[in-house]
């Protein structure tokens, strides 16, 4: 087997792989041997007849898919394991046939995505801005009193037109051009008002009725509504109002943050919300800020990406997406028999996001290798030793608990961490 390597379009590489004529030839046999049994001719038993009698029933090429197969599932990796030092495979080849003969053997070609070189315009000297983000005492007071939301009553009231908050009961009938529409008529419908379950301006109608009133709204179904008779057409909807009921909450004293939060007072609870924001403001501070920088930079870079990358980074964000929805107690497909869509449209939403995705890690690398910014031995200790006492272990009693792609994954935190601080030290960084 020889082969030779050459770059080819959009970050590609065009591998071509010969093969002798004796290599061609023990791979038909090993595919006859192996798909033997999937074939009959008359006069022999299943899986019984003879190579020779095989190809000339079914055609020379009865064979040539499974030892193209066998060849290639052979050397392939061979070729790229080589070759790594000059580029990196990113997906699945394309392979095709360049030449065959029983006398010369095989030319095999394949089609590889490749990780690309992005050309960065530049990563220092740019003004990029800062996200922080504090937390007030009104943020407290209101993450405080969410508490309260599990030992909230419901409560019928009657003295008093619905406001936002309130639950009501609902007969409601809707036509378009005065003829009803499937779905748009309901007796006895609880609705939450504010909540948004309900098109735009809806809600805000039904606001101010009181029992027993009626009244006509009027709505608009949005363009993208997901029944296409529907899409942007004008409604009017009947209402009835038959009920108000508005939530009641406990008060936040002492007795009741000890009998639900675990705290002794109200201000020690109200501490461990404050720590609580806190810590989420600094993680969406960083998060953003992060993101901010690596926009910046990736507005100067250019890369030829493959379609393999951004392929597989949709996956990974469906797969994400799918996993959100099992926990909502929805399947995949599902969801898009109820949005009226394909898997092929709802994998093109992402196409944006998952090449942007793509072009930032490829920046992250490119800076990282750039710079040589590397994860050093006291560096990766001193990162054990932090997760070993954040779950009350020594660092050798943690490091036996880890494997390889733990210990990749402490390396790599920490070199995009060294990255990130590197960036923000070498850029103009402000806040508005």
């Amino acid at each position: 087997m020889n082969y030779t390597t050459a770059p080819a379009e959009k970050s590609t590489v065009k591998v071509t792989i010969a093969y002798s004529k004796e290599e061609w030839d023990d791979a038909i046999n090993k595919a006859y041997a192996r798909t033997r049994g999937k074939y009959s001719v008359p006069g022999f038993r299943k899986g019984k007849a003879p190579k020779p009698v095989l190809e000339n029933f079914y055609g020379k090429g009865v064979f040539f898919d499974e030892a193209f197969n066998i060849l290639f599932s052979a050397t392939y990796p061979e070729i790229i394991a080589k070759e790594q030092a000059n580029f990196t495979a990113v997906g699945d080849p394309s392979l095709s046939v360049d030449d065959i003969s029983d006398e010369k053997g095989v030319t095999l070609t394949a089609l590889v995505p490749v990780k690309p070189d992005v050309e960065i315009g530049s990563y220092k000297g740019l003004k990029i801005r800062s996200y922080e983000y504090n937390v007030t005492d009104e943020d407290v007071d209101k993450e405080a009193k969410r508490i309260l939301l599990s030992k909230a009553e419901n409560v019928s009231v009657d003295n008093r037109p619905c406001k936002s908050g309130d639950v009501v009961k609902i007969d409601f009938s809707g036509s378009v051009d005065g003829v009803k529409f499937p779905g748009g008529t309901a007796e006895d419908y609880d609705l939450e008002l504010g909540s948004g379950a309900f098109i735009p301006g809806f809600e805000e109608q039904v606001e101010g009725m009181s029992i027993g009133e009626e009244r006509n709204i009027n709505v608009k179904f949005p363009d993208d509504y997901q029944a296409d008779d529907l899409k942007g057409k004008e409604a009017v909807f009947e209402i009835k109002l038959k009920g108000i009921t508005e939530k009641q909450y406990p008060e936040l004293t002492d007795e009741f943050v000890k009998a639900n939060a675990g705290c002794e007072t109200v201000d020690e609870y109200k501490a461990k919300c404050r720590e609580r924001l806190e810590r989420n403001a600094a993680t969406r501070s960083l998060n953003e800020t992060e993101n901010s920088i690596l926009k910046a930079i990736c507005a100067t870079a250019k890369a030829e990406i493959p379609d393999a990358m951004i392929e597989q980074e949709i996956d990974k964000m469906v797969q994400d997406f799918s996993y959100r929805l099992m926990y909502q107690g929805l399947k995949l497909e599902d969801y898009l028999k109820y949005m009226g869509t394909t898997m092929e449209q709802f994998r093109s939403q992402f196409t944006g996001s998952a090449t942007e995705r793509v072009m930032s890690t490829l920046v992250i690398d490119k800076i990282v290798r750039t710079e040589n910014i590397k994860a050093e031995p006291d560096e990766v200790e001193a990162k054990i030793a932090e997760q070993a006492e954040s779950v009350g272990k020594t660092a050798e009693e943690y490091k036996k608990t880890l494997d390889p792609r733990q210990r990749e994954y402490i390396e790599s935190d920490i070199v995009v961490s060294k990255l990130f601080g590197f960036l923000k030290s070498n850029n103009e960084m402000y806040t508005e």
